[in-house]
């Protein structure tokens, strides 16, 4: 299968934990606007409910990547910090 271009860039959350070349998580990210799931790989073991960004795919619903300090929503970066909203 081709890689998904379309979630390379995206942010998400580690639902479960990556053991680094041990083998792979699994990351909900927000793409197409919605949410789907990948299964997770990274370089090093990265813990559950870790964000992460997503920084290539490999297809068959595969991606690699590294823990994420930035925004999880892309919009969060537009309007400043979330807690403000309300």
């Amino acid at each position: 299968m081709a890689p998904d271009e379309a979630v390379v860039g995206c942010s998400g959350v580690l639902l479960v934990g990556t053991r680094g070349v041990a083998g792979p998580g699994e990351v909900l990210a927000r793409v197409r606007g919605g949410s789907e799931t990948f299964l997770a790989w990274s370089p090093e073991p990265l813990a559950k409910g870790t964000p992460v960004l997503v920084i290539e795919s490999r297809g068959n619903r595969q991606v690699d990547v590294v823990a994420w300090a930035g925004p999880t929503d892309p919009l969060d970066a537009l309007t400043g910090d979330p807690g403000d909203a309300g």
